[in-house]
């Protein structure tokens, strides 16, 4: 499968996975900013990917992944809200951390350093649509149906994101 094509059939999982776990892992971590946290949601997506292909209608991919990644994420921002900070181990200089594999590293350095972090210091209402567009490349409309917002909403906050992040890259 290419980029932006659509099928007349459901893919298998391990298609999906195989063939779009690095969309997934950019998309990812374009709204999450953080290698760990896109990782996460990276294994969140899959996941419901395995449980909702048997719903998947033909058409583009690249939407349905993009609606299920943004959707995971907007519920773990929801569910982070709703939860307290946890506490920091006992003993912390006994935590380690894993570098993170070259690949992830590869792909995520595609965006120089000063963007992505233009593109974090955006509110989420603000960074989901610049994402989608500028990143995932979806139209205004297909924004507009994976957020449940109006299209006029989708403009708006993608020419505010982007108005912030050109101050912040001033």
């Amino acid at each position: 499968m290419t980029d932006g094509q659509t099928t007349d059939r459901a893919p298998t999982w391990e298609e999906v996975a195989r063939d779009y776990g690095r969309f997934l892992y950019t998309v990812a971590y374009r709204l999450t900013g953080r290698h760990e946290e896109a990782q996460d949601l990276v294994q969140e997506v899959l996941l419901r990917v395995h449980r909702g292909l048997a719903t998947y209608q033909p058409g583009s991919i690249e939407g349905w992944l993009s609606r299920i990644t943004t959707n995971a994420f907007l519920d773990e921002v929801r569910r982070q809200k709703r939860r307290p900070v946890e506490p920091l181990p006992a003993e912390p200089d006994r935590v380690l951390r894993g570098s993170p594999p070259a690949d992830d590293e590869l792909e995520a350095s595609n965006l120089p350093e000063h963007v992505q972090a233009a593109l974090r210091s955006l509110p989420e209402e603000f960074r989901v649509p610049v994402v989608l567009c500028d990143v995932v490349g979806l139209s205004y409309k297909e924004i507009a149906d994976v957020l449940g917002i109006p299209m006029g909403t989708v403009r708006s906050r993608i020419h505010r994101g982007r108005m912030q992040m050109k101050e912040v890259l001033k």
